[in-house]
């Protein structure tokens, strides 16, 4: 009993501090040709030995050896379903046929992609890593793949200032990220809130009702009728304001609106590309 209490704390701090070192040992392109989400994810799976040091094509073979060297196992040749070693590429996007649809920009996972919906984006050749993540998002094909280090490949592509950035870089993002979600999901929870308390309010017989004013929840969604009997319109509506039994059309989501302006961004660039 009183040994085990202490055996658990040192085991996952002698875990933690293999995990560093894998991950410092790692290029930090974020291409998850590994098959994990990141390049720390990866050394997790490294450090729990539920992954092989022969899955990084960015690392090569001399990061084949650093990996060896801390995790003690002999080298391997690189498992060639995760891809080859090679030079460095760099993303170049074609400025005539961008239709500004940010989907690269989601897709980047070092945030070295800028521009505005509907406008131009760019690469900052710098910061890219060459992890091809932005080539499949781009639904007009107009990002190309140019070697930026002919003739070097792996680790001699790619210095430790380097990969320290983009690790920085990358955790910048993911925290931006997650802080999103969390007030997003507080909003969520505020409105469903607002919504319960609404709904769950007591009638105080013979209380008068207090008008309450509309929010933008509510006049997105078509308020919905208990009984069968017609709403009176107002004293002061015009005939034509009276309701109808015509269902009123569903509003647009974001995601609707989103997908309909990709669309006709993708028209007019075929009718670009046609003429």
């Amino acid at each position: 009993m009183t040994g085990a209490p202490a055996t658990a704390p040192a085991s996952a701090a002698a875990r933690d501090v293999l995990v560093e070192a894998l991950d410092a040992a790692l290029p930090q392109t974020q291409c998850r040709r590994c098959g994990e989400p990141d390049c720390r994810r990866y050394a997790e799976a490294l450090a729990d030995g539920r992954a092989e040091i022969d899955r990084c094509p960015p690392g090569g073979a001399e990061g084949i050896v650093r990996l060896a060297g801390i995790i003690g196992r002999a080298p391997r040749p690189l498992d060639a379903t995760c891809g080859q070693e090679g030079p460095r590429r760099l993303a170049v996007i074609d400025e005539a046929l961008c239709i500004g649809c940010t989907l690269c920009i989601q897709a980047c996972p070092v945030d070295c992609i800028v521009g505005a919906a509907k406008r131009m984006h760019t690469v900052i050749e710098p910061q890219c890593t060459g992890c091809e993540l932005c080539v499949p998002a781009c639904p007009v094909d107009c990002i190309a793949l140019l070697e930026a280090t002919p003739g070097r490949s792996g680790w001699q592509a790619w210095s430790p200032v380097q990969a320290a950035d983009s690790r920085l870089r990358y955790r910048a993002r993911e925290a931006r990220l997650a802080r999103r979600r969390r007030e997003r999901e507080q909003r969520l929870a505020a409105r469903a809130g607002r919504t319960l308390g609404v709904a769950d309010a007591p009638a105080t017989p013979g209380a008068a009702t207090v008008a309450t004013p509309p929010t933008d929840d509510a006049a997105e969604t078509p308020p919905s009728v208990d009984s069968g009997a017609p709403t009176p319109a107002p004293a002061s509506a015009p005939p034509s304001a009276v309701p109808t039994d015509a269902a009123p059309a569903s509003p647009l989501t974001p995601e609707d609106r989103k997908r309909a302006t990709i669309a006709a961004a993708l028209e007019r660039a075929r009718a670009r590309r046609g003429g």
